[in-house]
Formats: structure tokens, sequence, C-alpha cells
């Protein structure tokens, strides 16, 4: 079964050079670029006697190639690392993320592409003796494709052992990003709340992840060689409390084992090490009536969130926009005015129906993302201000969108009115997914967390929500008669149109700044001049075929100069935590899941702001409640740790700590009671200061009068 050995022996003969020759400690390099790969030794600039440090071995593949987990699959062997210390100083075992089913021909490997950290956590011992310092390690490793090379080499870093109380280990600026970036990955223990069992079958085991809540995907890499049958497939079943996987035992495994241990990995990519022990597995059926009232649950309050997020402020240029054509369609026959509801609302649906199955292709294939996570790619910021920009010149009057269309026949014409219908219920949900409506949140964190078809029957309630008011306007004649008589006053609305068209291209300018920084707003200010210059032309000669090609033109040199100045001139501005709660004050601190654990041991409640620089709802909550001096000082009173998590660029441990929630986006506030384990109160997504006064006088030991008091 195993053919390493012969893998190993050609490789040795084929590639002599490959392993590099063993060098003095001291002048050991800190990374090696080999064969396919970079190493790097990750390690913090000093060492403080009594403290332990984070490390960690660095990997970075070229296309195609990969390193292996621990339990390598069927064929391949986990990198190795020795440590020669100084007196004093020891290193923890190397830790290994979650892999990636690797499939090689009929057998499957488990392991890494593209990029993967190892954590090693180092020790100086209260005793070690202060003063220079070389941290020495010999790695080795095997990188494949469709062959396999083996290599070694020998890294090493100088550093200073301080003395106890000097200070705190701190890690060089590149490498923090590579811890913070990477470590995420680690697997965390099965949460006490929940457990995992398996019972034999026929063919190999059923296992039963219990999480507590319904699970839609699942994947399970076994700690141990030769238990089950690495390619065959993991059939999944959904319960209302977690997922049963079906796994096929290997063929030399003789007894049944007392457990199976491994890594199951879940929706949303969260990683659990779970220990299963025999038990009763639950039948999936059962869970058949409970589904089934839970998504029509979830598809009420979807609906009710859709109507909602129509008064949301990310919305609000869109409806302009359905006000003007309303009123310009008034003296239409009523059929046409129904058939614009349906194709505006086929628009929406559509636009939902691709959203949601690029969300769920990109989590299938390992991201983990979730509601807005367009709007952490910078590039889809700067190209959605340069449309609505371009609109906005429109509206204003400097040219008219469809003019050359519209003058080839009568015919066109209608199609026109219609596909400007249908691409503004397109772009209602563009600028929508920033926002999170009341029950919106909770209805889209259940979506996510089941079956494919469960998700799009939800999304598809969200959608007919937001839908429905302009639908339901068109539908019936009788209100229509409100509406104002059409006249010259038209064409100064539908310039008033543009203010807030221009305003939300300021905003989405301010959110690329947090990003991208000055370099990136001055690539999209060019981007501004082209569109602009392409607006003159259409609108200097008008249908005009040299002219419209021209402007086509111009419009596309706007969009390359677009995503390169804002992809490669701009460099990434940190946009993490650390930075955001600077700015706010001392009082609130960068999140991590460490920094809730601290504080909450100390018996201290701890409240968490997910927030996003896109998310028009969080920044109006943050200044309407978070922000004002009566919360704060509840907050003071409470003694309540105050910590931020920021998802304005994607982060996937703030990804998966919302999906653990219910949650698929931002706004979301989450407070814990101190000295409890249960998991926290959840507030609502549009926030008042009663709310959060009212939720903190809720914990145990507050004192509530003096909180609610102050409402």
């Amino acid at each position: 079964m195993r053919f390493l050995g012969i893998i190993l022996a050609v490789s040795a003969v084929l590639l002599p050079g490959v392993a590099i020759a063993a060098v003095p400690t001291a002048s050991a390099p800190s990374s090696a670029d080999l064969i396919h790969v970079h190493v790097q030794l990750v390690a913090p600039t000093d060492l403080v006697a009594g403290q332990q440090a984070q490390a960690g071995l660095y990997f970075k593949l070229e296309s195609g190639w990969h390193v292996y987990w621990k339990n390598a699959g069927d064929a391949g062997e986990p990198p190795k690392i020795r440590w020669t210390l100084p007196d004093g100083v020891t290193a923890d075992a190397m830790q290994f993320p979650a892999p990636k089913r690797l499939p090689n021909g009929p057998l499957m490997d488990f392991g890494y592409e593209d990029e993967v950290l190892f954590p090693i956590a180092l020790n100086a011992a209260a005793t070690a003796k202060s003063g220079a310092a070389t941290l020495h390690a010999k790695v080795d490793w095997l990188v494949c494709r469709e062959v396999c090379i083996p290599g070694k080499t020998e890294l090493g870093v100088e550093r200073k052992i301080l003395p106890a109380g000097a200070g705190f280990n701190l890690v060089d600026k590149g490498d923090a990003g590579l811890l913070q970036r990477l470590t995420t990955a680690l697997p965390k223990p099965l949460p006490t709340s929940a457990k995992a069992v398996f019972t034999p079958t026929p063919t190999g085991f059923r296992l039963a992840v219990l999480t507590g809540q319904p699970e839609a995907t699942a994947q399970f890499f076994p700690a141990e060689q030769s238990v089950l049958d690495n390619p065959a497939p993991q059939p999944v079943s959904t319960l209302a409390t977690g997922i049963v996987l079906d796994l096929k035992k290997d063929s030399t495994l003789g007894a049944t084992p007392a457990q199976i241990a491994g890594i199951v990995e879940l929706s949303g990519g969260r990683a659990y090490d779970v220990v299963a022990i025999p038990g009763v597995v639950p039948a999936s059926t059962a869970s058949k009536p409970a589904d089934a009232t839970g998504l029509i649950k979830a598809a009420g309050l979807a609906f009710l969130g859709g109507i909602i997020l129509n008064l949301m402020p990310c919305v609000f240029p869109v409806l302009f926009i359905k006000g003007l054509s309303l009123v310009q369609s008034s003296s239409e026959e009523k059929h046409k005015q129904r058939s614009h509801g349906f194709v505006y609302t086929a628009g929406i649906v559509v636009s939902f129906w691709v959203l949601v199955g690029a969300l769920l292709g990109l989590r299938a294939a390992g991201a983990t993302l979730g509601w807005g996570f367009q709007f952490q790619s910078p590039i889809f910021v700067a190209l959605m201000a340069g449309l609505l920009f371009f609109l906005g010149l429109s509206l204003a009057g400097q040219f008219e969108i469809g003019l050359t269309l519209t003058s080839t026949g009568g015919s066109l014409a209608n199609k026109q009115g219609y596909a400007g219908s249908f691409f503004t219920g397109v772009l209602a949900v563009i600028v929508a997914t920033p926002c999170t409506a009341p029950f919106m949140g909770a209805a889209v964190g259940y979506a996510l967390a089941q079956s494919p078809i469960v998700t799009f029957a939800i999304f598809t309630a969200l959608a007919l929500g937001l839908a429905a008011p302009y639908l339901a306007l068109t539908l019936q004649p009788a209100w229509t008669r409100l509406l104002p008589r059409p006249g010259a006053w038209m064409e100064v609305l539908k310039q008033a149109t543009a203010v807030p068209i221009f305003a939300t291209v300021i905003w989405l300018a301010w959110v690329l700044a947090q990003t991208r920084g000055a370099t990136g707003v001055a690539a999209l200010l060019a981007t501004f001049l082209l569109l602009a210059i392409a607006g003159w032309i259409l609108g200097r000669w008008p249908a005009k075929r040299i002219p419209t090609f021209t402007a086509v033109l111009v419009v596309v040199l706007a969009i390359v100069a677009c995503i390169y100045g804002v992809q490669t001139m701009a460099a990434p501005v940190s946009t993490g935590s650390t930075a955001q709660a600077s700015a706010d004050g001392s009082r609130w601190e960068p999140w991590s899941q460490a920094a809730v654990d601290k504080y909450r041991a100390a018996g201290r409640p701890v409240f968490v702001d997910f927030t996003a620089s896109w998310c028009l709802s969080c920044q109006v909550n943050e200044r309407v409640a978070l922000r004002t001096a009566q919360v704060d000082d509840a907050f003071r009173k409470g003694n309540v740790a105050l910590l931020k998590a920021d998802w304005t660029s994607h982060d996937d441990a703030i990804s998966q700590v919302l999906t653990s929630y219910g949650r698929s986006g931002v706004p979301a506030y989450a407070l814990y009671a101190p000295g409890s384990t249960d998991a926290p109160t959840l507030l609502p997504e549009v926030l008042t200061p009663g709310i959060v006064i009212d939720a903190l006088s809720k914990l145990p030991g507050a004192g509530s009068a003096s909180l609610s008091g102050q409402k």
C-alpha cells in the first residue's frame, strides 16, 4: 500500500542536489528558497524568561505543489523540525492546521497547497539566562505534485533572552501578519456542549457530530492511518442538532477501534478536534418536522427583513431611481406597469440567486465567507463606486443612458425600459448587501447552515421581501392615482436623484481608503476622470456611432486603470482591529478569542462589536448607540471589556465565530456574562442606547438601578 520508500529512493538518485548541506548554527538563515518551496522560521523578536512565545514554520508553495498533514493520507510524510535551543528554552510540538483533501489518482492525500504555517510554542523558563541566544532548527519535508521531492534545510535566528518581567514577547511586523492570518486555520477543541459519537456499520462507521444546531456540510480527517478508506466519499445527513457522516473503513482494519480521533470541518470552515466514542447516532429523519418549522420561520423572517431592508440607508439611492421611474410610467397602461414590477422583481431574485450561488460555491471550495463578502474586495468597492458615479452623471444630465439604443427603433425602446427595470433590481441587491436589516441576520445565518435547496428558498423569500413594496404598487393600479402627474418638474427630480447617488460614491471612496489608502483613492479619482470624459463624449455627440464607440473605449480604459491602480499600485492598509481600536480610544481593544477568554476568566463581562467600514448599519449603530455618553458610562460602571472585531477585510476567525452564532454578516453584537462558559447574548442588528443599557442591566451582579436609570 505504501510506496513512499520507492519515491524517496528514486528522488534521492535523480535529484542529488536537493538536500542542503549543514551549515554552522550561527550562520543559518531564517528562510530558504528551495525546489518548489519557500521555507521560513517565524520567531519572536525577544524571549522573556518565564513566558511563552509564539513561533512557527512557514511554507510558501509553487502552484500545484503541496506538503502534508500529520496524517498524510495514502502517501506522503509530514514536515519535521528538530530544534537546537539555548539552555532554559524548550519548544512544544509543532501544531497542524486543518488540511485539505488532495486527490492523487486512486489515492487521497491530506495536506496543504499555496501556503501554510505550523505554529510552535517556545517556552523560556524563569531561570533562563539573559543575553544573546540562537534559535536553530533542522527542517525536513516532502513536497509533491505528480512526483515527490524530499527537501531539508537548516534555519536559525539570533534573539535575546530578557529577564523575567522585562516586557512581553513581541513578533516582527511581517511575521505577526503571517501568524495572525494563518493561525486561524488551527482546529479548535470541540465545545463542551457538543459531542461526537459513532456506531459500526457493515462497511464502516456512522459518525455523528452533535453541535446543538443544524449543520449543512462536513468532512472528516482521521488522525490515524489505516482506519478509513481515505478516497471514499463521505455522505452527510443533516440533523436538527448536528450532522452525520457515513465513513468507509480501511480494508486492512480488523477490530472496531475504541475511539475515532481526527478533525471534522463543518460549514463555514469551522474545524474541530474530535474524539468520537461508541454511542447512539440519531436518525437523520427525526429532524424533518423541526426543520420544516424552522424553514417556515426563517423564510418569514427573511421576507420581513427584506421589506425593512428598503428603509435602510444602503438602498435609499435605488428607491430614488424606482420612485422616479414609477412617476414617469404613471400614464402608461396598467399591464405595462405590472410588467415593469415583475421585471424589477426578477432582477432582484436572479441577483440573489447568483450571489448565493457564488457564496455557496466559494464555501464548498474552502473559503469562509458571509453576507456582504464582496465588499471585502477593494476592486469590487472601486468598480461599484465607478458604476454609481457614471449613473450619477447621467441622472445629473450630462448624458442619457440608452439614447443610442433608443434611436435605432421604437421596438428597442421598450426593451431598454424593461432592461432598466431588471438592472435596477440588480443594483438594489448590490447596494443592499452591506446592510443587515432587523430579523434578517438570524434568517440569513440559518439559511447558510442548511442544504443548498433550503438556502435558496430562504434567500428567495428575502428577495421577494425587498421587491414587495414596489411590486405591490405596480400591481394595485388604484394606488398610482396618488402619484403626481408627469411634467417639467420630473427633470428637476431626476437631477436631484443624483445627490444620494453621489453621496453613496463618497461613502464607497471612504471605504476604499480604509483598505488601500491615499494611493487607492487617487486611482479611483483617476477612474472618475475617465468616466467623466466618456460621459462628456456621450453628451456632446449623442446617438453617434463613432463617439459612442470612443466613449466605450474610454470606459474600458477606466475599468482597467481602476483594477490596476487599486490592485497593483496601492499597497494594502492594515484594517485590523488594532488600528481601529486605537482610533476609537483606549477603551476599545482588538478582538480575539483569546482576549474574550482572558476577560471572562477574570470575571469581567465582555461586549464584542462585529463591524466593518463598508457596513452602513454598523456605522450608524456606533454613532447613535455605542459611542454615546450614557452607553459609555454604563460600560464603565459595569467594568465591561470592549472588543472590536473588524471585518472590513476578510478574516477567517471572525467569519467562523459569526457562523457559530448563527449569523453570516455584520453588524452583530455579542455580550458575554462574567465568569460563565455559556453562549453570549446577541443584541439586535439595529441598536439604541436603551437596548444596550437594558442588556447590561441583566448581567449577573449588575446594578440594574444604576444602569437602567440612564435610559
